[in-house]
């Protein structure tokens, strides 16, 4: 086995957020946690937020600044008026006709 390439394990001291503090063996030496088992939610069985980077007042200002938000409206395409059909375009050269006639007079 080669020497001197595992780090030194010594004792740690491990402190958590609600001020409660032990130690464990590892290769630093103090560690810091945010949820022990003296105040995990599952083990003392009551409901806690942790809330270490702000996260839920983001979330709350985003909702804030959305709940004003109203949509624009969407631009409506333009609707192709080019004939379909040959009927359709029989249609449209009639009436493009009558209005290129001329007017006769009495």
């Amino acid at each position: 086995m080669k020497q001197n390439i595992h780090p030194i394990y010594e004792e740690m001291s491990v402190t958590c957020a609600c001020g409660n503090s032990f130690t464990v063996g590892g290769s630093r030496k103090t560690l810091h946690i945010d949820v022990c088992d003296k105040c995990h939610p599952f083990i003392t069985g009551t409901q806690k937020f942790i809330d270490a980077m702000g996260r839920v007042d983001k979330f709350i200002a985003k909702r804030k600044a959305a709940s004003g938000y109203v949509p624009k409206n969407k631009k409506t395409e333009a609707v192709d008026r080019t004939p379909k059909s040959l009927k359709e375009m029989l249609e449209v050269k009639k009436k493009s006709e009558v209005k290129d006639a001329p007017v006769a007079s009495v």
